[in-house]
């Protein structure tokens, strides 16, 4: 009789290796590992392909200049893209193409540098919740059904920034740039949404929206198996904004009207997309959206996650609900209050999976 598969054991190997997904392609494997195989996941087997959502390559998520004369004109593309897509691309926004060719090339060069005893990689890997940079293979890695083909560098910069020496030296100077390139971004976003909820600029500002930033460096190498494998499972993003770089390899997808769409590579544009706690505080007037990274064996794709929310800084006491000039007698509140660090703590808990942490908030 053959002997049980132990897949702790194996998820355990991958992290002592502490050199992740890179580390088995620089090794040579030509199989994928049982771990990330999606078909081989015991508690959560794959959609038939009956009920799997379609491709549909004809739509194409929203672009919208942001430096466009007209304000009315941006505002009423923003309203409408996130209430409608939950996704959209911006141009004109202000951040210099060098910087965000720094930072991809930075993240880049951190990935693909040798790991191994006295690597910047082996000194920074951990699972430790309150380090500021660390590196690992997968965060919920012992929590998802599936390992996902990916690792991460994970930067968190605001509300406490890291110690220049934490960062590794390739990417110090190129990701404190981004960091406040894209924070600005970020402030310049807040305004335009809080305008699109019929509110002040500064409001979602002014509610501490914008506090906490992480930067999350994804580097996911060519798949041997990709038609096996996940880059990065079906998920909504837990804060309030998620501002993505990416490179041109592409394999993001979204999900609009029960159909896989490509975010198609845009040259010098960002990806914006809505997280679960500013669908919560809108009260459904924007929302976050389900979306994935499918695995390729082409070349290594980047991409560069900036992260606004407030759980970063564990000693926020702010409570989070359904803001109070959105609701009327037509439109009671849907969500139930919450202070960020415990919806994050649901969320971590579940792992990337699907939209269920938020609907477990609804009144």
């Amino acid at each position: 009789m053959a002997a049980a598969y132990d897949r702790t054991a194996d998820l355990r190997a991958l992290d002592a290796t502490r050199s992740g997904v890179r580390g088995l392609v620089a090794s040579g494997v030509t199989h994928l590992p049982r771990i990330f195989r999606v078909s081989d996941d015991a508690h959560q087997p794959p959609q038939a392909p009956s009920q799997e959502p379609r491709s549909s390559p004809a739509a194409s998520v929203p672009v919208i200049d942001l430096s466009g004369a007209d304000r009315a004109a941006v505002l009423a593309a923003v309203r409408r893209a996130a209430a409608e897509w939950g996704f959209f691309q911006v141009t004109g926004h202000g951040v210099p193409e060098a910087a965000m060719a720094a930072a991809t090339d930075a993240v880049r060069g951190f990935h693909e540098a040798p790991g191994g005893e006295g690597s910047d990689k082996a000194r920074l890997y951990s699972r430790e919740p309150a380090r500021a940079v660390k590196y690992h293979c997968n965060f919920d890695l012992y929590q998802s059904p599936v390992a996902n083909w990916r690792d991460t560098l994970y930067l968190r910069m605001a509300p406490d920034p890291p110690d220049a020496g934490e960062l590794p030296d390739s990417c110090r100077e190129a990701m404190f740039e981004y960091a406040e390139q894209v924070k600005n971004l970020g402030k310049t976003l807040f305004e335009l949404l809080s305008e699109a909820l019929g509110l002040k600029p500064s409001y979602l500002t002014d509610i501490e929206c914008n506090q906490g930033q992480i930067i999350l460096c994804h580097y996911y190498p060519p798949c041997p198996q990709p038609e096996l494998a996940i880059g990065t499972s079906r998920h909504s993003d837990s804060g309030f904004l998620t501002i993505l770089l990416q490179d041109e390899i592409g394999g993001l997808q979204i999900l609009h009207e029960d159909r896989w769409v490509d975010v198609t590579p845009t040259p010098g544009a960002f990806i914006v997309n809505i997280g679960d706690l500013l669908q919560l505080i809108s009260n459904d007037r924007f929302r976050s959206v389900e979306h994935r990274v499918v695995a390729k064996n082409a070349a290594p794709r980047v991409s560069i996650a900036c992260f606004f929310s407030t759980h970063f800084h564990p000693a926020s006491t702010r409570m989070y609900g359904p803001i109070k000039e959105l609701l009327s007698d037509e439109n009671p509140p849907l969500y139930r209050e919450t202070l960020v660090r415990d919806y994050i703590k649901h969320y971590y808990s579940i792992g990337l999976d699907a939209k269920t942490a938020i609907s477990d908030f609804r009144l």
